[in-house]
């Protein structure tokens, strides 16, 4: 608790005012992901071999930008350093540890943007919702990845309407916004989103399922994969939480 509340404490003068209520989530993130560390691992594995195959095919190697970088667990951080030009980084909030150990490797050609990515300022508005519109602005661009965070932007909307129903047809809009934003980029992209979860009992029996796309088609994948998000032990000693990862 002590290294959750110096974390956060830290990155609140680094987080602007609107972005301050979400720290408190990414600190959690950063807590939860650092005890189940071995069951993450194969899934973030997975995720940076999927994001580095997409940008070794790039034919130009100027800037990349990473959505939802997070933690950087499963950001091939390194690699796309040394491939790119630039690289960067764009989540809600960049917690301090992220911050201190990328000054601490010296990736000099880093950049971090804080940014809303979910859109949902702009559907409550009723303007026209184009969250990644901001990329067009971005000059060299040949690569995006979106790195786990597509469910995410969904769940974020679902706290932003006050727990509305799943069914609710603006988390839709906001998920397909964001896949439509990606192929309208003129740049190659990389998708990596958990599309779906099951909760599993100690029998291997699924207990309940949800879909974390809300019926948004995502198309053909080229990779997919479990994480064990919540493993024995974790929430229950009666349960684990899988998800289920595609990559496209």
């Amino acid at each position: 608790m002590i290294l959750e509340a110096l974390n956060y404490a830290a990155t609140w003068p680094l987080t602007s005012a609107a972005h301050r209520p979400f720290i408190r989530s990414s600190v959690n993130l950063w807590a939860r992901a650092n005890r189940c560390s071995a069951d993450w691992a194969d899934h973030e594995r997975r995720t940076k071999a999927a994001i580095l195959g997409a940008a070794e095919a790039c034919r130009q190697r100027r800037t990349v930008v990473v959505l939802g970088s997070g933690l950087l667990r499963d950001v091939p951080i390194f690699e796309l350093s040394r491939l790119f030009d630039t690289v960067v980084l764009v989540d809600l909030v960049h917690l301090a540890s992220v911050r201190g150990w990328l000054k601490l490797k010296g990736l000099k050609n880093v950049r971090l943007i804080e940014r809303d990515l979910s859109g949902i300022d702009a559907l409550l508005a009723g303007e026209v919702l184009e969250p990644l519109a901001f990329l067009r602005q971005v000059p060299y661009l040949d690569f995006v990845a979106s790195a786990n965070l597509l469910s995410q932007i969904g769940i974020g909307v679902a706290w932003r309407l006050g727990g509305q129903p799943a069914e609710d047809d603006r988390m839709r809009q906001v998920i397909a916004a964001h896949i439509e934003g990606l192929a309208q980029l003129p740049a190659k992209t990389c998708l990596v989103t958990d599309v779906s979860y099951a909760v599993i009992d100690r029998n291997g029996l699924k207990q309940g399922t949800q879909d974390l796309m809300h019926g948004v088609d995502l198309g053909r994948s080229f990779a997919h994969w479990d994480w064990p998000v919540i493993p024995f032990g974790e929430e229950s000693r009666d349960y684990r939480i899988v998800h289920h990862v595609i990559a496209r």
